[in-house]
């Protein structure tokens, strides 16, 4: 018996069916400022660097030609969560635990599990899956990993046999925060070089998009599904300082965050309302990355040479080369043609970004029983690194009536 798998009789948690949504028609990398909005009048210059490096052809933003939102954040939960459940089939009544993950709600408060469940009341009204009742909800908060914490959580319930059935979604919707709008106040306030280098660089990183996993205590009946082994969740925070963020500006002084501004445009027109991401300290992503990779190997939960897909969220392309080098050099290289991403087609997705792949994975006809799958989730908020190892197995045999 492998190491990784559990001991007979003993408890087990099954990523069963997924779903994903990505609002609106492709956009490639020529018209995305075109959607987001020419920061007053003039196109950024930082736009082709950024845009060369990352590598990204195609993104999905919740926006139209006129810089108008098209969908919240809730319709792209929805979107997600709604195409998950239909594929399971699941008798909504019986869906114990509602985990969600975003880096910002449509609301400030309460929290994206709450609004999910009562939008998903809603939902299912019409639909042969039952009605929505009571059940526990968990808003995790964060940037990339935060999906990895949400369905963390999820596993840990169901696990100690808390629930049967629960619903993980993961979604974000930068695009709204990226439009020109949002820079015209702060390009005035603020010195236009440091503009450029922490403000406007996530503007050509982020896109929207949501994706959804149902976990089960068993397999699915019907189709294969995906045994979680493990989930390892490192934050790094204190070693590191805050590297992407907002709420705060380089010219704030002692204030320490939007809500110390005596009015809310005051903060606007200081720039502390916009997304930073502070490039100097990105190379460290890499590294933590990798290290948590060699110490699952090293621990023997993780065997390079037997991962049949890799699902490496990187942010952009120019982090490849280095993350490959740095597995190379060490002996534990997954071998490229082994590694599955949507970065190219999909963008960085934030958060959402790991269940979107997980969707495509699942959907792709790639998949055979015994298959393993490796997950690895670098976060550069305040650098945290979540992994996740899976194993295919077979659909549960029936009982005969």
């Amino acid at each position: 018996m492998s190491p990784l798998a559990p001991p007979p009789n003993a408890p087990a948690v099954y990523l069963t069916h997924t779903g994903s949504f990505l609002p609106n028609d492709p956009v490639d990398a020529e018209r995305a400022e075109e959607v987001l909005g020419l920061v007053n009048g003039k196109p950024c210059p930082l736009r082709r660097r950024v845009l060369k490096s990352n590598g990204i052809v195609t993104r999905h933003y919740a926006l139209n030609a006129q810089q108008e939102v098209t969908h919240t954040l809730e319709d792209l939960a929805i979107g997600a969560a709604g195409q998950a459940l239909e594929r399971a089939g699941l008798d909504l009544s019986a869906l114990g635990l509602l985990a969600t993950a975003t880096t910002q709600g449509d609301l400030a408060v309460p929290g994206l599990a709450a609004m999910l469940h009562g939008r998903l009341a809603a939902w299912a009204e019409g639909r042969a899956l039952g009605a929505v009742g009571p059940c526990d909800v968990l808003s995790a908060h964060g940037v990339c990993a935060s999906g990895v914490a949400a369905l963390q959580g999820a596993y840990h319930a169901l696990l100690v046999g808390e629930h049967d059935h629960a619903l993980v979604c993961a979604a974000e919707l930068p695009s709204r925060q990226l439009r020109a709008s949002r820079y015209e106040a702060a390009l005035r306030a603020e010195e236009a070089p440091r503009f450029e280098a922490d403000a406007a660089f996530l503007r050509w990183m982020l896109s929207d998009g949501a994706g959804a996993a149902l976990l089960s205590r068993a397999p699915s009946p019907r189709g294969l599904s995906l045994r979680l082994d493990w989930v390892r969740l490192r934050s790094f925070a204190h070693a590191l300082p805050v590297c992407m963020y907002a709420g705060r500006s380089p010219r704030s002084g002692a204030r320490a965050s939007w809500l110390d501004y005596p009015t809310y445009a005051e903060a606007e027109a200081d720039g502390a309302m916009l997304l930073r991401q502070d490039t100097r300290l990105l190379d460290h992503i890499v590294k933590l990355g990798v290290q948590e990779f060699l110490e699952m190997v090293s621990a023997g939960r993780i065997e390079p040479t037997k991962i049949d897909h890799f699902l490496c969220h990187y942010s952009s392309h120019y982090f490849r080369g280095p993350i490959v080098d740095l597995l190379t050099l060490s002996g534990a290289m997954v071998p490229e043609e082994r590694w599955f991403t949507n970065l190219y087609s999909k963008g960085n997705t934030g958060c959402a970004s790991i269940l979107i792949m997980l969707d495509e994975l699942m959907t792709s006809g790639r998949l055979a029983p015994g298959q393993r799958v490796v997950c690895a989730v670098p976060e550069s908020g305040r650098f945290s690194v979540g992994l996740m190892h899976f194993t295919v197995v077979a659909p549960a045999p029936t009982l005969a009536p």
